[in-house]
């Protein structure tokens, strides 16, 4: 059993070129005393299948979650099998997690966009899948399936999650996930707003709402850290955002629209060759802190020395989230924040916090 259950981390954080660090960094982690580490999928390097399999044969107590792959890049029978063979292969560590990623980017890969009713059904096709049922006949908003069957036998108990930013998806989550993943740059009170949201649809559900376990994601940058990555990790990880969907993470903070067109009309920013998180210079992304993004929209984070990243930690529990991820930083860069969490952490408060992310309860 993991130190700080209620505490985890990304694995290859942002971009990576070379996905055998994950097995370095998940043992990092679960040295450190991490709950819990997420993966995310990109389609380069990061595929969200081969990552778990990695991080659950390098540890034996870390939690593992995909946040997240999307359900419209492989076929329910594919990503089911992906998920059993996860979820047996960590014993019983793992969760699986489902987004709604880019409508752009599943314009120009020739995809259906998601939709919230695709989502749903999708999840309900797995859970089927997952206890040994036969998906005969299928016709719903996931797709057309005539004839779905893993193993009869089944009757695998796997956790979902689901990523989560704007009412309709929080709604959903409350409905019918075990976890959710929220959104990185969340202001505390939209944190505390969407756990209100959560919680409110999971009893309307006629579900126990302490149930479903929320995840804050909080960007965390320190101070010891050199002031090039300090920048690419904050101002560059937090303008990418605003380059691919800034207006439902603008929306959800209830931050100015006015603001978020001044950023994208800035001469920085228009026609920018790539992610500033991936590229962006010292000098590029200082420009873009002084003179494109407001400071309390770079304030929705943990920065500072270790000690005031860990009360920023505090903040989110107390805003209402279950547990929180340290977003953006490796293992050995959370080593200082996860040292000085030590020392103010609620005694007893998170005991009953299993290691699998997308369990609310021992």
């Amino acid at each position: 059993m993991s130190s700080f259950p209620e505490l985890g981390c990304y694995g290859l954080a942002g971009h990576s070129a070379s996905p055998a660090d994950v097995i370095t960094e998940a043992r990092q982690a679960e040295e450190l005393g991490l709950g819990s580490m997420f993966l995310s999928e990109r389609f380069n390097t990061k595929d969200a299948g081969v990552l778990a399999g990695a991080v659950a044969a390098a540890t034996a107590t870390l939690g593992i979650g995909t946040a997240a792959t999307n359900h419209n890049t492989r076929h329910p029978l594919v990503t089911a099998t992906m998920a059993v063979t996860a979820h047996r292969i960590s014993g019983g560590r793992y969760a699986f997690g489902l987004g709604r990623g880019f409508g752009l980017l599943f314009d120009l890969m020739g995809v259906p966009k998601v939709t919230g009713a695709q989502l749903e059904d999708a999840v309900g096709i797995y859970r089927r899948l997952w206890h040994g049922e036969a998906v005969a006949g299928h016709d719903g908003p996931a797709g057309t399936f005539p004839y779905l069957n893993q193993d009869s036998s089944f009757d695998e108990d796997i956790p979902v999650l689901l990523m989560a930013i704007g009412d309709n998806t929080l709604e959903l989550a409350g409905r019918i996930a075990d976890g959710v993943v929220l959104h990185t740059f969340f202001s505390d009170e939209t944190l505390a707003r969407a756990v209100g949201i959560i919680r409110a649809s999971a009893e309307k559900a006629g579900r126990d709402p302490s149930s479903v376990r929320i995840w804050s994601v909080l960007a965390t940058v320190h101070d010891d850290l050199p002031e090039e990555l300090r920048l690419r990790k904050l101002v560059g990880r937090l303008a990418t955002y605003l380059q691919g969907y800034g207006a439902a993470l603008v929306e959800a903070n209830g931050w100015d629209p006015a603001d978020l067109e001044a950023f994208r009309s800035h001469p920085q920013v228009v026609g920018y060759p790539g992610a500033f998180d991936a590229i962006g210079t010292t000098d590029e992304l200082n420009r873009l802190r002084e003179e494109a993004i407001p400071a309390h929209w770079l304030a929705a984070s943990a920065t500072g020395t270790p000690e005031q990243c860990a009360r920023r930690v505090l903040d989110q529990f107390d805003a209402g989230a279950d547990s929180v991820i340290l977003h953006g930083a490796t293992p050995t860069e959370l080593a200082p924040v996860v040292e000085a969490w030590k020392a103010i952490r609620p005694a007893g408060r998170f005991d009953h916090l299993p290691a699998n992310p997308g369990r609310a309860w021992s």
